[in-house]
């Protein structure tokens, strides 16, 4: 065993040395042969599968940021085109006689030199061996003590300040997005006062904006934030509109201003900035491991920005309370330095204008700040406040004293109504948990029509808890609800403390669903978008749902769904939801920082308000009922061929998926199939993609189907 450990040390080190070899040889003698530089504009560019330029055409969130930048100084490189195609990378160059690949030599010329380079290097081998690597290997990189290239600072003029901006989509919807060009605050990073925005301006509890326009029914989500450089920043608010948002667009940009003046007078309490502390010491202390190439990149981003104490830390611990840096961000937040996106398929035919790049079809008009003060005016009366104290912030992080060190999880509790496994935290030592609880409704899945019927349900119990949720997710702790294969899941994650007091507010909702008209019809439109959009899809993720649904029982196509769904009015779902939790199973697994004791007395909590109840709303299933769901066996040497065409017409990339059944689920044989796919899917895709150039997303993986 000694030699063993030994031998595959030595082999690990080995390939450590080659690899970062070859790794300091791009920065010390670069190749960037012409066969390479245009095979990766092909890359770029191939209209022969999903590639990274075609598929973008297609995507309204590019399109959008591509507008957003060519709505800018032309003389600013926020504007120019960012991920590049076949014209712009050969075709203009070549026509004015340059070369690419010379190019590209000059531009590694001109910007790399060793003085504003910074290398993380993340391995098992220990800090002396890692510094004797990087100094052997990386010292002829040379050094022409180069200066960072600054960016000339905001990309707008005032031209480009005060606009309302009407665009066309692809998909079905419609969305706001309010910007400002604001100062960066990334140089504030112990103040986040973008941060101390973002938590106020994108809450979603009592007294919120967004709280306020989903009782209006306008919104079904709202998100703030910034992004940016350290030369220029923008502080966004985007809105997603519902059909009755969109017809009251400037009632919604009068109450997002409203809101901004009650916060400009309602000072900037320290309370909140302290929460906000809090929260973001104990996420980060806390935090699951990052995978190493995330973790050595995003240090090595951050070695650019922040002093050497703070590389590891970076923005994730603010901890300096300054209301006056908070002040400054909202006064740039203001009507005279607005620029407002406005995305609706209502607006086909009625534009003026085509973004060059991405042929967005726009129009753009000017808006005074005296416009937004009448919209600000005649907005409806709502009641917009501040949060309340997060009552769901953990203040136990104690780790409990497991004496039963499980490696695997066990079956710790079997009835009728339910089973529990259970797998106490004997590795990462957090105070955190994860519970999922699979509900087997047979009924929730039987039928197209039932499984809109559920999807409606758990829309509607995720959109009711949404106030309540929202601070436990503030505060680490998340709940979700999905469609299983046979029924419907609910799983929590995150901080152990309080995740029984979310239990028990969610089996509570569950028990007493009721169905508000309103709400009903909110997320009715939600839904049929939701399915109307399937058909823009990209082809990829079309062809696995394709896979799935040739081969695995009460698979019912998106088509046929969204007809049921058509029909669909409350009192269906209020006729529907008692019929499909009357007979149920609970499958139920905890692990982490649970002892056996509590993860016991969740699922008895379960069983005692849905199942014990005097008049029950479930009960056990039928024997028959306990079934799982059916899978096709394929013959062995036997071929099948499933032809689908594209839904959308506009998309010119295709899809293939390749599935081969190897065997039955089996624990030995996941385990080989899974090790098999680690080793051969590097090689898939250096063939198909890199050799062959047959498609930009290429992946080779398990499929398990059940």
């Amino acid at each position: 065993m000694i030699l063993s450990v030994i031998s595959l040390y030595t082999v690990l080190v080995f390939y450590v040395i080659i690899f970062l070899t070859r790794f300091a040889q791009f920065f010390i003698k670069p190749l960037m042969s012409a066969d390479a530089t245009m095979r990766e504009i092909k890359a770029v560019d191939s209209v022969l599968s999903h590639v990274e330029n075609q598929k973008n055409m297609l995507s309204d969130s590019w399109r959008l940021r591509q507008l957003q930048k060519h709505l800018s100084r032309d003389d600013h490189p926020y504007h120019k085109f960012s991920t590049g195609n076949m014209d712009t990378l050969h075709v203009r160059p070549e026509a004015k006689g340059v070369d690419t690949r010379s190019e590209l030599l000059k531009f590694y010329d001109e910007h790399y030199s060793a003085n504003i380079m910074h290398l993380v290097i993340y391995g098992k081998e220990n800090l002396d061996k890692l510094q004797g690597l990087v100094e052997e290997l990386f010292q002829e990189i040379r050094n022409t003590n180069k200066t960072i290239l600054r960016l000339p600072g905001q990309p707008c003029t005032p031209d480009h300040l005060q606009v309302l901006v009407k665009v066309v989509p692809i998909r079905q919807y419609h969305e706001l997005t309010v910007s400002w060009p604001i100062t960066p605050t990334i140089h504030q990073y112990e103040e986040a006062p973008s941060r101390y925005l973002r938590h106020l301006i994108g809450h979603e509890g009592k007294g919120s904006l967004f709280h306020a326009l989903k009782i209006l029914g306008f919104a079904t989500g709202l998100y703030a934030g910034e992004a940016g450089t350290m030369e220029y920043s923008f502080f966004n608010v985007s809105i997603d509109l519902t059909d009755a948002g969109h017809e009251h667009m400037e009632d919604i940009i009068g109450l997002l201003f409203r809101h901004i003046k009650i916060l400009q007078h309602s000072g900037v309490p320290q309370w909140i900035f302290d929460e906000i502390s809090a929260i973001s010491e104990t996420s980060f202390h806390y935090q699951a491991k990052t995978h190493p190439i995330s973790y050595a990149t995003g240090i090595s981003s951050k070695m650019r920005i922040y002093p050497t104490k703070h590389w590891l830390v970076g923005s994730s611990l603010p901890s300096k309370f300054n209301p006056a840096i908070v002040k400054k961000v909202l006064d740039e937040i203001s009507p005279s330095n607005v620029r407002i996106f406005w995305e609706s398929n209502k607006f086909e035919g009625k534009t003026d204008k085509i973004e060059p790049w991405y042929n967005t079809p726009y129009s753009l008009e000017k808006i005074t700040k005296e416009t937004i003060q009448e919209w600000e005016q005649s907005a409806p009366d709502v009641n917009l406040f501040l949060p309340i104290p997060n009552v769901f912030i953990p203040t136990d992080l104690s780790l409990k004293d497991v004496k039963d060190k499980e490696n695997f999880p066990v079956m710790l509790r079997k009835t009728s109504f339910s089973r529990l496994w259970y797998k106490p935290d004997t590795k990462f030592f957090r105070p955190k948990a994860y519970v999922k609880m699979e509900f087997n409704c047979p009924l929730a899945v039987s039928s197209p029509d039932a499984v809109v019927l559920s999807s409606m349900f758990v829309w509607l119990l995720e959109d009711c808890l949404n106030e309540y949720a929202y601070y436990a997710e503030d505060a680490g702790l998340y709940y979700g609800l999905s469609l299983s294969d046979n029924g419907f899941e609910l799983y929590l994650g995150g901080f152990n403390h309080k995740l029984m007091i979310l239990l028990e507010a969610v089996i509570e909702k569950i028990a007493k669903f009721e169905v508000k008209p309103d709400r009903f019809s909110v997320i009715k439109e939600m839904d049929t978008k939701a399915y109307q959009n399937n058909k823009f899809r990209q082809p990829y993720s079309q062809a696995t749902s394709y896979c799935s649904l040739v081969l695995q029982d009460q698979t019912w196509p998106w088509t046929e769904e969204l007809d049921a769904l058509s029909h669909m009015e409350a009192e269906d779902l209020e006729k529907f939801v008692p019929m499909m939790l009357s007979r149920a199973f609970v499958e139920c697994y905890v692990a982490g920082n649970v002892d056996k004791e509590e993860a016991e007395s969740m699922v008895k909590h379960v069983e005692d308000v849905l199942f014990k109840d005097p008049k029950p709303i479930c009960r056990q299933l039928f024997p028959s009922q306990l079934l799982t769901g059916r899978v096709a066996e394929l013959g062995t040497r036997t071929k099948y061929f499933y032809h689908q065409q594209g839904s959308n017409p506009k998309d010119e990339n295709s899809a293939l998926v390749h599935y081969i059944q190897v065997h039955q689920d089996e624990f030995s044989m996941n385990v080989k199939l899974q090790l098999f796919c680690l080793i051969a899917k590097q090689a898939t895709f250096h063939q198909l993609r890199t050799v062959e150039q047959l498609g930009y997303i290429t992946s080779l993986s398990r499929r398990i189907t059940e």
